[in-house]
Protein backbone atom coordinates (compact mmCIF):
# COMPACT_ATOMS: atom_id res chain seq x y z
CA UNK A 1 0.00 0.00 0.00
CA UNK A 2 1.37 3.24 -1.13
CA UNK A 3 1.76 5.92 1.39
CA UNK A 4 -0.01 9.63 0.64
CA UNK A 5 1.80 12.16 -1.00
CA UNK A 6 1.76 14.33 2.40
CA UNK A 7 2.82 11.19 4.44
CA UNK A 8 5.98 10.81 2.20
CA UNK A 9 6.57 14.58 2.87
CA UNK A 10 5.99 14.44 6.48
CA UNK A 11 8.50 11.59 6.82
CA UNK A 12 11.02 13.36 4.89
CA UNK A 13 11.05 16.46 7.11
CA UNK A 14 11.35 14.78 10.04
CA UNK A 15 13.96 12.85 8.84
CA UNK A 16 16.28 15.66 8.23
CA UNK A 17 14.98 17.22 11.52
CA UNK A 18 16.48 14.04 13.14
CA UNK A 19 19.78 14.37 10.91
CA UNK A 20 20.42 18.24 12.44
CA UNK A 21 19.67 16.92 16.06
CA UNK A 22 22.33 13.83 16.04
CA UNK A 23 24.81 16.31 14.28
CA UNK A 24 24.30 19.16 16.74
CA UNK A 25 24.30 16.98 19.74
CA UNK A 26 27.80 15.34 18.08
CA UNK A 27 29.10 18.81 18.25
CA UNK A 28 28.21 19.59 21.57
CA UNK A 29 29.90 15.83 23.02
CA UNK A 30 33.17 15.80 20.43
CA UNK A 31 34.85 18.35 22.78
CA UNK A 32 33.68 17.15 26.14
CA UNK A 33 34.78 13.58 25.18
CA UNK A 34 38.37 14.60 24.11
CA UNK A 35 38.54 16.80 27.70
CA UNK A 36 37.51 14.01 29.49
CA UNK A 37 39.19 11.53 27.91
CA UNK A 38 42.46 13.58 28.21
CA UNK A 39 41.26 14.54 31.62
CA UNK A 40 41.25 10.31 32.56
CA UNK A 41 44.77 10.33 30.93
CA UNK A 42 46.21 12.95 33.12
CA UNK A 43 44.68 11.20 36.62
CA UNK A 44 46.31 7.87 35.45
CA UNK A 45 49.37 8.78 34.74
CA UNK A 46 49.41 10.69 37.80
CA UNK A 47 48.34 7.75 39.78
CA UNK A 48 51.63 5.73 37.86
CA UNK A 49 53.94 8.77 39.57
CA UNK A 50 52.66 8.37 42.73
CA UNK A 51 52.94 4.61 42.55
CA UNK A 52 56.17 4.72 41.14
CA UNK A 53 57.56 6.98 43.97
CA UNK A 54 56.04 5.21 46.68
CA UNK A 55 57.35 1.23 45.20
CA UNK A 56 60.66 2.39 43.76
CA UNK A 57 63.66 2.05 46.48
CA UNK A 58 64.46 5.37 47.65
CA UNK A 59 68.63 5.21 48.40
CA UNK A 60 70.52 7.58 50.39
CA UNK A 61 74.36 7.24 51.49
CA UNK A 62 76.43 8.11 54.58
CA UNK A 63 80.10 8.60 54.09
CA UNK A 64 81.82 8.71 57.65
CA UNK A 65 85.44 9.42 58.18
CA UNK A 66 87.81 11.39 60.29
CA UNK A 67 90.26 10.46 63.36
CA UNK A 68 91.83 7.22 63.92
CA UNK A 69 90.12 5.46 66.74
CA UNK A 70 87.58 8.09 67.57
CA UNK A 71 84.07 5.57 67.56
CA UNK A 72 83.04 5.78 63.60
CA UNK A 73 82.45 2.05 63.93
CA UNK A 74 80.46 2.47 67.30
CA UNK A 75 78.00 5.04 66.28
CA UNK A 76 77.82 3.10 62.75
CA UNK A 77 76.90 -0.46 65.06
CA UNK A 78 74.40 1.61 67.63
CA UNK A 79 72.70 3.05 64.50
CA UNK A 80 71.58 -0.50 63.07
CA UNK A 81 71.50 -1.88 66.36
CA UNK A 82 74.34 -4.06 66.05
CA UNK A 83 75.31 -5.76 69.56
CA UNK A 84 78.90 -5.92 68.97
CA UNK A 85 81.03 -6.32 72.34
CA UNK A 86 84.50 -5.86 70.51
CA UNK A 87 84.64 -3.59 67.39
CA UNK A 88 87.19 -4.35 65.13
CA UNK A 89 89.79 -1.67 63.43
CA UNK A 90 88.74 -0.31 59.93
CA UNK A 91 91.34 -1.07 57.61
CA UNK A 92 90.50 0.51 54.83
CA UNK A 93 87.11 1.29 53.45
CA UNK A 94 83.73 -0.61 54.67
CA UNK A 95 80.66 -0.87 53.97
CA UNK A 96 77.08 -1.66 55.37
CA UNK A 97 73.27 -0.96 54.46
CA UNK A 98 70.04 -0.73 55.95
CA UNK A 99 66.39 -1.07 54.38
CA UNK A 100 63.22 0.04 56.00
CA UNK A 101 59.86 0.30 54.89
CA UNK A 102 58.55 4.30 55.00
CA UNK A 103 55.49 5.45 54.36
CA UNK A 104 53.63 3.91 51.54
CA UNK A 105 55.29 0.51 52.11
CA UNK A 106 58.00 2.33 49.83
CA UNK A 107 61.45 0.61 50.99
CA UNK A 108 64.20 3.12 51.75
CA UNK A 109 67.93 1.59 51.46
CA UNK A 110 70.66 3.66 53.20
CA UNK A 111 74.52 2.70 52.06
CA UNK A 112 76.58 3.32 55.07
CA UNK A 113 80.60 3.75 53.81
CA UNK A 114 83.19 4.23 56.31
CA UNK A 115 86.46 5.60 55.83
CA UNK A 116 89.26 3.61 58.34
CA UNK A 117 91.96 6.14 57.78
CA UNK A 118 92.66 8.96 56.41
CA UNK A 119 96.39 8.70 55.17
CA UNK A 120 96.43 7.92 51.47
CA UNK A 121 93.08 7.74 51.02
CA UNK A 122 92.39 9.34 47.68
CA UNK A 123 91.36 6.71 45.70
CA UNK A 124 89.20 5.50 48.11
CA UNK A 125 87.55 8.77 48.49
CA UNK A 126 86.29 8.08 46.05
CA UNK A 127 84.62 4.84 46.27
CA UNK A 128 81.24 6.25 47.66
CA UNK A 129 80.93 9.24 45.60
CA UNK A 130 81.35 7.53 42.44
CA UNK A 131 79.53 4.45 43.00
CA UNK A 132 75.84 6.47 44.54
CA UNK A 133 76.72 9.83 42.94
CA UNK A 134 76.38 13.54 44.68
CA UNK A 135 72.70 13.79 44.93
CA UNK A 136 72.08 11.39 47.51
CA UNK A 137 75.17 11.95 49.53
CA UNK A 138 75.90 13.06 53.22
CA UNK A 139 79.22 12.71 55.16
CA UNK A 140 79.88 13.14 58.45
CA UNK A 141 83.79 14.39 59.50
CA UNK A 142 84.32 12.80 63.17
CA UNK A 143 87.00 14.67 64.90
CA UNK A 144 88.64 12.88 68.31
CA UNK A 145 88.26 15.97 70.90
CA UNK A 146 90.48 14.43 73.19
CA UNK A 147 93.57 15.17 71.02
CA UNK A 148 93.44 18.70 70.94
CA UNK A 149 96.86 18.55 68.77
CA UNK A 150 95.49 16.63 65.84
CA UNK A 151 92.06 18.13 65.60
CA UNK A 152 92.87 20.75 62.29
CA UNK A 153 95.44 17.66 60.61
CA UNK A 154 92.18 15.62 61.02
CA UNK A 155 90.09 17.92 59.69
CA UNK A 156 91.40 19.48 57.21
CA UNK A 157 92.69 16.25 55.37
CA UNK A 158 88.74 14.75 55.72
CA UNK A 159 87.63 18.47 53.78
CA UNK A 160 90.52 18.64 51.57
CA UNK A 161 89.28 14.88 50.43
CA UNK A 162 85.85 15.71 50.09
CA UNK A 163 86.36 18.74 48.27
CA UNK A 164 88.48 17.55 46.07
CA UNK A 165 86.83 14.41 45.27
CA UNK A 166 83.78 16.51 44.65
CA UNK A 167 84.98 19.01 42.69
CA UNK A 168 86.43 16.40 40.38
CA UNK A 169 82.79 14.72 39.35
CA UNK A 170 81.15 17.81 39.42
CA UNK A 171 83.39 18.56 35.76
CA UNK A 172 81.52 15.85 34.93
CA UNK A 173 78.19 15.87 35.79
CA UNK A 174 75.80 17.90 33.66
CA UNK A 175 75.08 21.57 34.09
CA UNK A 176 71.10 20.83 35.88
CA UNK A 177 73.22 18.70 38.33
CA UNK A 178 75.27 21.20 39.00
CA UNK A 179 72.40 23.86 39.41
CA UNK A 180 70.56 21.60 41.31
CA UNK A 181 72.99 20.94 43.77
CA UNK A 182 74.49 24.73 44.37
CA UNK A 183 70.16 25.18 44.46
CA UNK A 184 70.42 22.34 47.70
CA UNK A 185 73.07 23.98 49.18
CA UNK A 186 71.84 27.34 49.24
CA UNK A 187 68.88 25.97 50.72
CA UNK A 188 70.42 24.34 53.11
CA UNK A 189 72.23 28.02 54.54
CA UNK A 190 69.00 30.15 53.85
CA UNK A 191 69.24 31.58 57.70
CA UNK A 192 72.92 32.80 57.21
CA UNK A 193 72.84 36.63 56.59
CA UNK A 194 73.19 37.50 52.97
CA UNK A 195 76.26 39.93 53.14
CA UNK A 196 78.09 36.55 54.73
CA UNK A 197 77.11 34.06 52.01
CA UNK A 198 80.03 35.39 49.13
CA UNK A 199 82.27 34.24 52.66
CA UNK A 200 81.19 30.39 52.68
CA UNK A 201 82.73 27.43 50.67
CA UNK A 202 79.84 25.63 50.48
CA UNK A 203 79.91 21.72 49.94
CA UNK A 204 77.55 20.10 47.25
CA UNK A 205 76.00 17.70 49.63
CA UNK A 206 75.75 17.99 53.54
CA UNK A 207 78.71 18.22 56.15
CA UNK A 208 77.86 16.90 59.84
CA UNK A 209 81.21 17.70 61.96
CA UNK A 210 81.07 15.10 64.70
CA UNK A 211 83.14 15.98 67.39
CA UNK A 212 83.80 12.62 69.40
CA UNK A 213 84.79 11.60 72.71
CA UNK A 214 83.41 14.40 74.38
CA UNK A 215 83.34 13.00 77.82
CA UNK A 216 87.24 13.47 78.30
CA UNK A 217 86.85 17.06 76.21
CA UNK A 218 84.13 18.28 78.87
CA UNK A 219 87.25 17.73 81.54
CA UNK A 220 90.14 19.89 79.20
CA UNK A 221 90.95 23.62 80.35
CA UNK A 222 88.05 25.82 79.43
CA UNK A 223 90.66 27.97 77.49
CA UNK A 224 91.72 24.89 75.61
CA UNK A 225 87.84 24.36 74.62
CA UNK A 226 87.08 27.81 73.73
CA UNK A 227 90.08 27.79 71.16
CA UNK A 228 88.94 23.94 69.44
CA UNK A 229 85.14 24.83 69.90
CA UNK A 230 85.65 28.37 67.66
CA UNK A 231 88.27 26.33 65.33
CA UNK A 232 84.86 23.61 64.70
CA UNK A 233 82.18 26.24 64.34
CA UNK A 234 84.64 28.46 61.79
CA UNK A 235 84.79 25.41 59.69
CA UNK A 236 81.36 24.00 59.92
CA UNK A 237 80.31 27.30 58.99
CA UNK A 238 82.89 27.81 56.41
CA UNK A 239 81.37 24.97 54.35
CA UNK A 240 77.73 25.61 55.15
CA UNK A 241 77.95 22.46 57.76
CA UNK A 242 76.66 21.12 61.04
CA UNK A 243 78.22 20.77 64.67
CA UNK A 244 77.48 18.47 67.34
CA UNK A 245 79.54 16.67 69.75
CA UNK A 246 79.16 13.09 70.44
CA UNK A 247 80.26 10.14 72.75
CA UNK A 248 78.80 6.97 73.39
CA UNK A 249 79.04 6.68 76.99
CA UNK A 250 76.51 10.15 77.21
CA UNK A 251 72.91 8.72 76.02
CA UNK A 252 71.96 11.98 75.83
CA UNK A 253 74.52 12.73 73.00
CA UNK A 254 74.31 9.36 71.77
CA UNK A 255 70.80 9.86 70.90
CA UNK A 256 71.31 12.79 69.00
CA UNK A 257 73.78 11.70 66.91
CA UNK A 258 71.29 8.57 65.75
CA UNK A 259 68.86 10.64 65.28
CA UNK A 260 70.96 12.86 62.92
CA UNK A 261 71.98 9.75 60.96
CA UNK A 262 68.62 8.56 60.79
CA UNK A 263 67.49 12.06 59.17
CA UNK A 264 69.93 12.12 56.64
CA UNK A 265 69.31 8.71 55.66
CA UNK A 266 65.79 8.33 56.39
CA UNK A 267 64.28 11.44 56.63
CA UNK A 268 63.03 11.18 59.83
CA UNK A 269 63.12 12.73 62.68
CA UNK A 270 62.50 16.20 60.61
CA UNK A 271 64.77 17.99 63.80
CA UNK A 272 67.08 15.95 65.25
CA UNK A 273 69.15 18.76 67.32
CA UNK A 274 66.42 19.63 70.26
CA UNK A 275 68.41 22.60 70.69
CA UNK A 276 70.69 25.24 69.88
CA UNK A 277 74.01 25.40 71.90
CA UNK A 278 77.18 27.34 71.95
CA UNK A 279 78.69 27.25 74.82
CA UNK A 280 82.17 26.28 74.50
CA UNK A 281 81.35 24.47 78.27
CA UNK A 282 78.83 22.91 76.88
CA UNK A 283 78.26 20.21 73.67
CA UNK A 284 77.87 21.93 71.52
CA UNK A 285 74.67 21.60 69.07
CA UNK A 286 74.49 23.74 65.84
CA UNK A 287 71.77 22.77 62.83
CA UNK A 288 72.77 23.68 58.91
CA UNK A 289 73.00 27.63 58.37
CA UNK A 290 72.10 28.63 62.02
CA UNK A 291 75.72 30.01 62.90
CA UNK A 292 77.55 32.97 61.82
CA UNK A 293 80.78 34.91 62.03
CA UNK A 294 79.87 37.32 64.37
CA UNK A 295 78.23 34.92 66.76
CA UNK A 296 81.42 32.72 66.43
CA UNK A 297 83.53 36.31 67.13
CA UNK A 298 85.91 35.36 64.27
CA UNK A 299 86.40 39.39 63.32
CA UNK A 300 84.25 41.19 60.74
CA UNK A 301 81.10 39.56 59.56
CA UNK A 302 80.92 39.01 55.64
CA UNK A 303 84.83 39.61 55.03
CA UNK A 304 86.51 37.73 52.52
CA UNK A 305 89.01 36.77 54.35
CA UNK A 306 87.80 33.83 56.03
CA UNK A 307 89.48 30.25 54.75
CA UNK A 308 90.65 27.06 55.90
CA UNK A 309 94.04 27.90 55.75
CA UNK A 310 92.70 31.34 58.22
CA UNK A 311 91.15 29.07 60.30
CA UNK A 312 94.18 26.53 60.46
CA UNK A 313 96.79 29.08 61.46
CA UNK A 314 94.66 30.51 63.83
CA UNK A 315 94.02 27.16 65.90
CA UNK A 316 97.77 26.43 65.37
CA UNK A 317 98.98 29.33 67.02
CA UNK A 318 96.24 28.95 70.09
CA UNK A 319 97.01 25.22 70.23
CA UNK A 320 100.27 23.77 68.55
CA UNK A 321 99.18 21.28 66.26
CA UNK A 322 100.78 18.08 65.09
CA UNK A 323 100.83 16.75 61.20
CA UNK A 324 99.29 13.46 59.52
CA UNK A 325 102.19 11.13 58.70
CA UNK A 326 101.45 12.09 55.01
CA UNK A 327 101.54 15.49 55.83
CA UNK A 328 105.37 14.78 57.45
CA UNK A 329 106.40 13.24 53.95
CA UNK A 330 105.14 16.00 51.97
CA UNK A 331 107.54 18.38 54.28
CA UNK A 332 111.37 18.12 53.53
CA UNK A 333 113.84 18.81 56.60
CA UNK A 334 114.94 21.98 54.41
CA UNK A 335 112.67 22.78 51.63
CA UNK A 336 115.28 25.23 50.24
CA UNK A 337 116.89 21.34 49.22
CA UNK A 338 113.66 20.17 47.70
CA UNK A 339 114.39 18.11 44.26
CA UNK A 340 110.74 19.55 42.69
CA UNK A 341 112.29 23.47 43.30
CA UNK A 342 115.81 23.81 41.63
CA UNK A 343 116.85 26.67 40.21
CA UNK A 344 120.47 26.63 39.03
CA UNK A 345 120.95 30.14 39.37
CA UNK A 346 119.00 30.71 42.47
CA UNK A 347 120.76 27.90 44.14
CA UNK A 348 124.03 29.21 43.34
CA UNK A 349 123.41 31.89 44.94
CA UNK A 350 121.85 30.57 47.66
CA UNK A 351 125.19 28.65 48.10
CA UNK A 352 127.41 31.12 47.87
CA UNK A 353 125.17 33.34 50.69
CA UNK A 354 125.45 29.64 52.85
CA UNK A 355 128.94 29.88 52.62
CA UNK A 356 129.37 33.70 53.61
CA UNK A 357 126.60 32.42 56.50
CA UNK A 358 129.26 29.92 57.50
CA UNK A 359 132.30 32.17 57.63
CA UNK A 360 130.65 34.91 59.51
CA UNK A 361 129.31 31.89 62.38
CA UNK A 362 133.32 30.44 62.31
CA UNK A 363 134.55 33.85 62.86
CA UNK A 364 132.05 35.23 65.66
CA UNK A 365 132.40 31.45 67.04
CA UNK A 366 136.54 32.35 67.41
CA UNK A 367 135.90 35.64 68.33
CA UNK A 368 133.78 34.47 71.43
CA UNK A 369 136.85 31.99 72.08
CA UNK A 370 139.30 34.19 71.71
CA UNK A 371 137.42 36.58 73.84
CA UNK A 372 136.79 34.37 76.70
CA UNK A 373 140.41 33.67 76.96
CA UNK A 374 141.58 36.86 77.58
CA UNK A 375 138.78 38.38 79.33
Amino acid sequence: MRLPQFMLDLQKKLHKMFEKSNENSLSATHPSSIQEIAGRLSEEQQRLRQVEATTAPKERTLFVLGSKCVGKSVAINKFFDRDEQTTRPTLALEYSYGRRMGSGRSAQVLNVWELGSLDNAEQLLEVPMRTHGLQQLAAFIMIDLSQPQRVWADLECAYRGLRDTAQRLLQLATPQLREQLQRRALERVKHVPQDQLNSLELLPFPVVIVGGKYDIFMDLEPALKKHICRCLRSMAHLIGGALLFYSHKLPKLAKVLRDTISHLGFGSPTNPFRGHVTDYNEALSIWFGTDSWTQIGTGEAGGSCFSVERIGATLSVEVPQLLLEKQKQQLPQDPAKDAGFRESLIDEMRAQKDRELATIMRDAALRGKFESVHG
